[in-house]
């Protein structure tokens, strides 16, 4: 009788000991189908630079020119770059500055460009705690739609109510003009009805300006000629306390390669010998300067700096930091 009384107390104790457990394992929420919001902060002198993330895209290893592609295939081993039947992923990410109560934009993403996946860069923004009708100034590095479609909802609709739109003359000139569709490459085609689409409610606002690099420019940016991925396509530089920022677009998209091999060509490039000749010159630059750099397609958040290393060079990612 002992005995049947002590293990009748033991099945009881694991009973009540076991009770909650399976209570709690019934009441965990199941894993999130979504990553955190987007958004990274990073002070550079006077500037908060956020980052916002807009999505990836996959972009096929055969879309990297004029390189051998043993050259590739040994540039990507051991990099752990994602990579699907379509291709690497690569992010798509917007940046903006804020100095003083001046808020700048650079670069929009996809909006409904690119389906789904994408098009993250608004809530992302708002998930920052910034209201696009608080954005001053949209300043675009080219009018690729993954650069220029975010500028409108989802709607089609001005997204940014308050803000100026500025893209440079010789893409304006390009992109915006139904003459140059006949003549461009068949793969590029679509992207100007895109073009047109996003700028025209701008366009009758009289809320679109161009430039060209050297103008005047908000938020103290300096653009900086990098023609070549477009016929107008320009990096911002942006200085202050002593640091700079350079916000470089499209100047890089394979960063486990074109780093330590500049003179591998993206396909999309309209001219690629001057795609290649800007891209050699900002990783001088930024390298001799210590620049910050911002890129729309690095890994997310894509801030950091650029080392040399040997004859080429090398990614080197912020560090999380605090505000």
């Amino acid at each position: 009788m002992s005995l049947q009384r002590s293990a009748l107390a033991s099945a009881l104790l694991l009973t009540l000991c076991a009770s909650p457990l399976a209570a709690l394992a019934s009441t965990l929420a199941p894993p999130r189908a979504e990553q955190v919001p987007g958004v990274y902060h990073q002070r550079i002198g006077d500037l908060q630079v956020t980052a916002l993330f807009d999505g990836v895209v996959a972009l096929a290893r055969r879309e990297l020119v004029g390189v051998d592609p043993a050259i590739v295939t040994r540039a990507l081993q051991d990099r752990y770059v994602p990579e699907s039947p379509k291709g690497l992923q690569t992010a798509v990410n917007a940046f903006l500055i804020r100095e003083g109560d001046h808020l700048t934009l650079v670069d929009a993403g996809t909006a409904q460009c690119f389906g789904p996946g994408l098009g993250q860069v608004l809530a992302n923004l708002r998930a920052a705690g910034v209201d696009p009708a608080d954005v001053d100034d949209v300043l675009l590095t080219h009018a690729h739609p993954d650069h220029l479609c975010g500028i409108v909802d989802a709607h089609g609709a001005i997204a940014y109510p308050n803000a100026t739109v500025w893209l440079s003359r010789a893409d304006a000139d390009y992109w915006l003009d139904p003459a140059s569709e006949s003549t461009a490459p068949q793969g590029v085609r679509f992207a100007f009805a895109l073009a047109r689409s996003a700028a025209a409610p701008y366009q009758a606002g009289n809320l679109l300006r161009t430039f060209a690099p050297g103008d005047a420019l908000p938020g103290h940016a300096v653009a900086l000629d990098t023609h070549g991925h477009t016929p107008g396509h320009v990096s911002f530089r942006f200085d202050s306390q002593g640091q700079s920022l350079l916000v470089w677009g499209d100047v890089l998209h394979y960063h486990a390669v074109q780093f330590a091999h500049p003179d591998a060509s993206f396909e999309a490039d309209s001219d690629r010998r001057a795609a290649i000749h800007s891209r050699t010159a900002m990783l001088a630059q930024a390298t001799q300067g210590r620049w910050w750099v911002a890129g729309a397609h690095l890994p997310f958040p894509g801030l950091g700096h650029v080392r040399s290393e040997g004859k080429a060079y090398a990614w080197v990612p912020a560090e999380y930091s605090p505000l």
